[in-house]
């Protein structure tokens, strides 16, 4: 049975594979399918503020509003 992770158990496991296992950041990026610019600000946002620091921080809303369509001008 298969377990879907969730966003911090993702990058939480990221930062443990860099910070205790010794992956180089390009290794786990490439098995994530992440930059390693992520994999790296993962890890300096850990060592700052710990697990909850992992927590995603997009300012995107979870949903798109239904926007009307745009109308031809004549």
């Amino acid at each position: 049975m298969l377990v879907q992770l969730s966003v911090i158990e993702q990058r939480y496991q990221a930062v443990l594979a860099v910070v205790q296992d010794g992956w180089k950041v390009t290794e786990v990026a490439a098995r994530l399918g992440v930059s390693r610019q992520s994999v790296h600000a993962w890890v300096a946002r850990y060592e700052h503020g710990g697990l909850a620091a992992l927590a995603d921080r997009s300012h995107h809303p979870s949903a798109c509003p239904i926007r009307s369509p745009r109308r031809s001008r004549r």
